[in-house]
C-alpha cells in the first residue's frame, strides 16, 4: 500500500534573554551545575514568579515575523506533571490563550518551489532542568541551571509530508529567529529542539492515523533520519495488520532508531489551569506597532530583494540570505567589486567551501569581504585569470596579505602585452605543425577542440599568466 506521511513539528526555542522568564537568574550556557538557579527556580516556599518583559517582546517579534495574529491578552497556565528535574511539580506554560496565534510560514523546497506551512500557535513557557546520568553509577544527578529558561514553543499544523520538507521548515525557522535576533538557534546547546509528531495514512485518505511523538531531536540531520526510520516502523506495523500505539518515543542516533519512552499524554492528563501567581498579560496596538517598527529585513524579503537588485537566481538568493552575517558579507563584496553574479559565485564556491572544510562560521573567515571584493576586481580588470585568482585566494586564506600584495610578491600578474603574447603564439604554432594542419583541415566543431589545445600550450608556456581572451584572438587570427 502507498502511505502518506503526516507530520507536525513542535519547536522549543530558547529565547536570547539575559535572565530567566520568571526570575533574575542568568541563562549563560555551560555554567557549573546548579550555579544559575535562584530560590524562584528551585520552587522554594513563598517564592513568586515575575514575568520577563523581554520574553514577551521576543514572542511578539516572532509572531509579526510570520504574519500571525498576536494575542492582545494572553494567560499563563500550570501544566502539571511530575519529573525529577521539574522542581515545582508543574511547568508554567500557556494553553488556552497563547501570546501568538495562527499564522502561515513559507518554506523553500529543494526543487525550487515553495510551500505554506500553517502555524497553530506559539506560546511562552519555562524550561525544565536536566537529568545527568553519565557521571553517576546507579543514580542520576539533577542540574537546575536550565530550570526557568524562557522558551517559545512553536507548534505547526500537520502540513508537512516528508523528511525533506521537515528539514526545510526547520532551516527556514532557524534563519528567521537568527534574523530577528530572538535566539542564537544553537541546536548543539539545546537552544532549538524539536518534537516530531508523525502518523501514516493510506494515500488519498483524509482521516489522520495514530501518531507517535519523537521527543527532543536536536539536529537537522537527526530530524531527517528519525522521520525516515519512524515511517518504516509504522508502515511495517500497518502492513502486517497491526495498530500503531500513540506514544512518546526517543530517537537513538547511534542505532538510528526510535524506541518507546512513555505512553503519549493528552491535554487532560496535564490538568491545565490558569497560573494563580501571574496576572494575564495585556498588550495594546501601540506596543505591537513599536515592536513592528523595530523588525529587521526578514529572510523572505531579503531573498526577493537579492533577486530583483542583483539579478540572482532564486537558489543563489536563498543561499546568500541564509543568515544576516552571510548576507552582509556578500553585499560588502558586491560594493567593492560591482559584479553581483561573480561575487555570488566566489562567496558560495570558494569562500563557503573553505569555511565548511575548516568548520568555520562566516564571522570567523580569515578573508574579509573587502579583501574578496578586491580580488574579484583583479579578475575583472584582467590583471589575473580566474585560475590564478584561486591561488591568490588560497594565499589570502593563509594570511599572506591582500590580493595586490600577493600578486606582486609572487609575480602572478596576467600577461596582456600583445607583443609578448604574439611571440608565444608564434612559438606554439611553430612547435605543433601537425596540429596546425589538422586545424586547417577540420570542420568548425573540431577546430574549437583543437583551439583549446593551442590555448593550453600557451598557458603552460606562460605559467598560466597569459590573458586568455587575447590569446584566443591572436590564435584565431594566426591560424586562419
Amino acid at each position: 500500500m502507498q502511505w502518506e506521511t503526516v507530520i507536525g513539528l513542535e519547536v522549543h526555542l530558547q529565547l536570547a534573554t539575559r535572565s530567566k522568564i520568571f526570575s533574575g537568574s542568568p541563562t549563560t550556557f555551560g555554567a557549573e551545575p546548579n550555579t544559575q538557579a535562584s530560590a524562584v527556580d528551585l520552587a522554594m516556599p513563598g517564592m513568586l514568579p515575575v514575568l520577563n518583559e523581554q520574553a514577551v517582546r521576543y514572542a511578539v517579534m516572532f509572531g509579526l515575523g510570520i504574519g500571525a495574529s498576536i494575542g492582545m491578552r494572553s494567560v499563563f497556565d500550570r501544566k502539571n506533571y511530575f519529573y525529577p528535574d521539574l522542581p515545582k511539580g508543574y511547568q508554567i506554560s500557556q494553553f488556552a490563550e497563547p501570546v501568538v496565534g495562527a499564522g502561515k510560514f513559507e518554506i523553500q523546497l529543494e526543487d525550487g518551489g515553495s510551500r505554506q506551512i500553517g502555524i497553530t500557535r506559539a506560546h511562552l513557557e519555562e524550561d525544565a532542568g536536566k537529568s545527568l546520568h553519565e557521571d553517576f553509577h546507579g543514580m542520576s544527578g539533577i542540574d537546575l541551571n536550565r530550570a526557568g529558561t524562557p522558551l517559545l514553543e512553536i507548534v505547526s499544523e500537520p502540513d508537512i509530508r516528508n523528511a525533506a520538507e521537515a528539514v526545510a521548515y526547520l532551516k527556514a525557522l532557524h534563519s528567521l529567529v537568527i534574523y530577528l535576533g530572538i535566539s542564537d538557534g544553537n541546536m548543539a546547546e539545546g537552544s532549538m529542539r524539536c518534537d516530531i509528531n508523525i502518523s501514516l495514512r493510506p494515500m488519498g485518505s483524509k482521516e489522520l492515523g495514530t501518531r507517535a511523538e519523537i521527543k527532543n531531536v536536536n539536529s537537522f540531520r537527526f530530524v531527517e533520519r528519525a522521520i525516515r526510520h519512524e515511517f518504516e516502523r509504522q508502515a511495517e506495523i500497518l502492513e502486517s495488520g497491526g495498530r500503531v500505539v500513540q506514544e512518546t518515543r526517543l530517537y537513538d542516533a547511534d542505532r538510528d532508531e526510535t524506541r518507546p519512552m512513555r505512553s503519549k499524554e493528552v491535554a487532560n492528563d496535564y490538568r491545565y489551569f490558569p497560573e494563580p501567581d501571574l496576572l494575564p498579560v495585556v498588550i495594546d496596538e501601540a506596543y505591537v506597532e513599536e515592536v513592528r517598527r523595530g523588525l529587521p529585513e526578514l529572510p523572505m524579503d531579503k531573498r526577493k530583494r537579492f533577486v530583483e537588485q542583483y539579478q540572482l537566481s532564486a537558489y543563489d538568493a536563498s543561499v546568500l540570505s541564509d543568515s544576516p552575517a552571510l548576507a552582509a558579507y556578500y553585499e560588502t563584496v558586491v560594493r567593492h567589486c560591482s559584479d553581483a553574479k561573480i561575487a555570488a559565485n566566489w562567496v558560495q564556491v570558494e569562500l563557503m567551501g573553505q569555511l565548511n572544510k575548516h568548520e568555520l562560521g562566516i564571522n570567523d573567515s580569515p578573508v574579509s569581504a573587502q579583501q574578496l571584493g578586491e580580488l574579484i576586481v583583479r579578475i575583472l580588470d584582467h590583471s589575473i585569470s580566474g585560475k590564478i585568482a584561486k591561488q591568490v585566494f588560497e594565499a589570502m586564506w593563509q594570511g599572506e596579505g591582500n590580493a595586490d600584495d600577493i600578486i606582486e610578491a609572487r609575480g602572478l600578474k596576467q600577461v596582456s602585452d600583445s607583443g609578448a603574447l604574439e611571440s608565444m603564439v608564434d612559438e606554439v604554432i611553430a612547435s605543433n605543425a601537425a596540429q596546425v594542419e589538422q586545424y586547417l583541415a577540420a570542420d568548425e566543431a573540431k577546430r574549437k577542440k583543437l583551439l583549446g589545445f593551442f590555448v593550453g600550450q600557451i598557458m603552460k608556456l606562460s605559467k598560466g599568466q597569459a590573458n586568455p581572451q587575447m590569446v584566443n584572438q591572436l590564435l584565431a587570427k594566426k591560424l586562419t
